[in-house]
């Protein structure tokens, strides 16, 4: 059998898209095909809630419009399927917001370390004006639009060979961040070294002892089974989490009116079963991860949040805006 690698099939989407407006308005009529990616593995409500979003829109379309997903970055790193997002060879990607911040600076702060209370006040957070506002910019600056947002969860620590109890444990420890400024940011605050890396490259990296550690949900530390290369989960729960599903612009506006709201409600319907799921995952997580062989360690929080807090907004001010981080703390 023949594998396309990553390059031919994204040279080969563009081709088809460019093909089908030479194709008469009979077939073009047949299927309108999107294309989804993410870089999380299908065991994770990520993924598996594209694979029902793009179900609910086959049946209610009749098949006029298929969503093909790519689950397990099979298009390539978080930056890849983002910039092909942005120049069309793909149609959609589901990312964190911070990744999305190398094209319009503002969008970090919704992934920022410590700004959110609890998930409820990122949710309200999120349905105000300010998501219109950053979606805006989005839009005219690269050409995209968020078209759905969901909840991946609180970020925890973990770590190969000693215990982290508090922030002094992590003077030299190789934290493996994604490639994202506000974490690497976050990882020196704390005094560790920040690794960045692609999540492709993450379970290797950690039972090759490239890293020391790393930084994840629970949800996405049990599907990539990273207990088996880690020996210690340390809980402190230092960022929550969106992330957002991101269109190319052009491509959602070929779509009719009556459609794009066929295929945001669908995509509503499963962000809303996946954010329940991964609440319900992360209710029990912990405990099983331990019963799995991890030890849970229950860290000094305020050693971690107060060198974040005295050093990151203010460093990143002029990125973000200024006042928006006290904006966002007051919704």
């Amino acid at each position: 059998m023949t594998r396309l690698t990553k390059r031919e099939l994204l040279a080969g989407s563009a081709a088809l898209a460019g093909a089908s407006i030479a194709m008469p308005a009979v077939l073009r009529a047949q299927a309108i095909v999107l294309r989804w990616a993410d870089g999380q593995a299908m065991t994770h409500p990520s993924p598996q809630s594209a694979v029902k979003a793009a179900a609910e829109v086959k049946e209610k379309t009749g098949g006029r419009i298929d969503i093909q997903t790519f689950p397990a970055g099979q298009l390539g790193s978080s930056r890849d399927m983002v910039e092909s997002v942005a120049s069309g060879a793909l149609t959609m990607v589901t990312e964190g917001a911070a990744q999305l911040g190398q094209f319009v600076p503002q969008l970090s702060i919704i992934e920022a370390p410590y700004l959110w209370r609890d998930p409820a006040h990122m949710t309200r957070a999120l349905k105000s004006p300010l998501i219109d506002e950053l979606n805006k910019a989005l839009v005219e600056k690269r050409g995209m639009r968020v078209i759905g947002v969901t909840y991946y969860g609180v970020r925890h620590l973990t770590s190969g060979k000693r215990p982290i109890n508090s922030v002094e444990d992590m003077k030299g420890f190789k934290l493996r961040v994604p490639e994202v400024d506000t974490f690497r940011a976050m990882a020196e605050a704390w005094g560790a070294r920040p690794t960045p890396l692609n999540f492709s490259e993450l379970y290797l990296a950690l039972s090759q002892g490239a890293v020391d550690g790393q930084e994840n949900p629970l949800p996405t530390i049990q599907s990539a089974k990273l207990a088996e290369v880690q020996k210690y989960l340390v809980l402190t729960a230092h960022i929550i989490t969106p992330r957002l599903v991101i269109v190319n612009d052009a491509a959602w506006s070929k779509l009719s009116e009556a459609d794009r709201t066929l295929v945001r409600a669908a995509i509503d319907t499963a962000s809303a079963w996946q954010d329940k799921e991964i609440v319900t995952q992360e209710n029990g997580l912990a405990e099983s991860l331990g019963k799995s062989g991890m030890i849970v360690v229950k860290p000094d929080l305020e050693s971690f949040r107060k060198p974040v807090l005295a050093s990151l907004p203010a460093k990143f001010e002029s990125k973000w805006g200024k006042g928006l981080w006290e904006r966002i703390e007051a919704l």
